[in-house]
């Protein structure tokens, strides 16, 4: 079982990805053939095995189970797409 979050790091991974807007598949991919890869975050929140099964090219892996941990590792500047 996995150990419960505290509500500061669920708080946190809200923060950082507020305000959130559902997008479709073809603006997604409009949004990352108009811009340079440097001008976005791109995230896989899949498990390691899916990921390596296949993933967009340049997407970074962070599991959601790992998301509040690792938002490091995120620049809070650039937009975000998530998958």
């Amino acid at each position: 079982m996995p150990p419960i979050q505290h509500r500061e790091d669920i708080m946190r991974w809200r923060q950082f990805l507020t305000p959130v807007t559902s997008i479709s598949a073809s603006k997604a991919r409009n949004i990352m053939a108009d811009q340079s890869p440097e001008a976005f975050n791109l995230v896989d929140v899949r498990q390691p095995g899916e990921y390596e099964a296949h993933h967009i090219p340049g997407a970074k892996l962070i599991p959601i189970a790992e998301l509040d941990k690792r938002l490091d590792e995120l620049d809070p500047a650039k937009p975000t797409l998530v998958y």
